[in-house]
């Protein structure tokens, strides 16, 4: 899954890219707010993780932009504003969810995996189909109720054609 953060913090944005990638998130990261303007104008993503104190546009005003191309890419705000007042403002310029600074990486990916199943219409954690179950929050594959052992780019492989499957275009057996 493609997901761009927007962080100006060398060294959180270090540790937030290896996390995420260790998640199987493929991460595109930018430092400033211009070039996350920039960026999302020409490409898409699945998920948007962004900073709000950033150099020389602010992330509220990216979001902003974001909201007013009609782009409904869920966006997961990180930051160290930390007001009722500021956490209101940036659920009412379109952010999808809020993370206060210093947080936890397990629960920004737990707040991530939840707002891909909103995206793609699920509620539930898990994807069944004819007794196989992927669930992608414990990296784990059961078949016919027994686990399957799977590396971890074995389970990459599994979700991304999981994923493909459901932004297809063909109909789907029953």
């Amino acid at each position: 899954m493609r997901l761009l953060l927007v962080e100006d913090d060398e060294i959180l944005g270090d540790g937030i890219v290896a996390g995420l990638t260790m998640e199987g998130y493929a991460v595109d990261w930018l430092t400033s707010g211009k070039l996350a303007d920039e960026a999302l104008k020409l490409n898409s993503y699945e998920l948007i993780v962004l900073d709000l104190n950033l150099p020389d546009m602010d992330g509220l005003s990216v979001l902003k932009a974001l909201r007013a191309r009609k782009d409904e890419t869920p966006v997961l705000v990180l930051t160290a504003k930390d007001t009722i007042a500021d956490r209101v403002k940036g659920l009412d310029s379109g952010a999808d969810d809020f993370v206060i600074k210093p947080f936890e990486l397990d629960e920004v990916c737990a707040r991530l995996r939840a707002l891909s199943r909103r995206k793609e219409g699920r509620s539930v954690p898990t994807i069944e189909y004819k007794g196989v179950i992927l669930d992608p929050a414990a990296h784990q594959v059961t078949f016919n109720n027994e686990k399957i052992d799977l590396s971890q780019k074995e389970f990459e492989i599994l979700n991304f054609f999981n994923e493909q499957y459901r932004t297809s275009d063909f109909t789907r057996p029953t």
